[in-house]
């Protein structure tokens, strides 16, 4: 005579299942601020890219007219001073950052920044208000390093 034992049931039990949700949230604790980090410094990037395409236009006019002095913001895929003339090809960067001159450019001088706006101001405080000057200077209004936000 066999003796038969009763077969268990297949599944997944409460506790490996909060084991499993535990082990999830520990993981995205750690991954997604990296990812917002990876994402501000994007959004740096592409504004860095655009005051350099700035500066270029800026040189084209000087090479022209041998003077900074009453000129407009060159015409590129940036945000500038909120203007509807400046067409901006991507809306996420108008909201992140404000393209425009510190002051008017002078004859032979002009300095260029990127004023971080909203969302991108709080994630990338530490890099700030970019700028560039004629020179090809590079500064940062944070605490870090111009050498490290650029």
């Amino acid at each position: 005579m066999s003796i038969r034992t009763p077969r268990r049931q297949g599944g997944v039990t409460l506790i490996e299942l909060l084991v499993v949700v535990a082990i999830v949230g520990i993981l995205a604790s750690i991954a997604y601020p990296s990812y917002q980090v990876q994402v501000a410094r994007s959004w740096r990037t592409q504004a860095i890219a655009c005051l350099e395409e700035m500066a270029q236009g800026m040189e084209r006019r000087f090479t022209g007219a041998m003077s900074y002095a009453g000129t407009e913001p060159p015409g590129n895929s940036c945000a500038i001073d909120a203007s509807p003339s400046w067409a901006v090809l991507d809306a996420d960067l108008a909201e992140r950052y404000e393209f425009g001159f510190v002051a008017d450019p002078e004859q032979t001088t002009y300095t260029l920044e990127a004023v971080p706006l909203g969302q991108q101001a709080a994630a990338d405080a530490r890099c700030g208000t970019l700028s560039l000057d004629q020179a090809g200077r590079r500064g940062a209004s944070g605490d870090a390093s111009a050498e490290d936000c650029w």
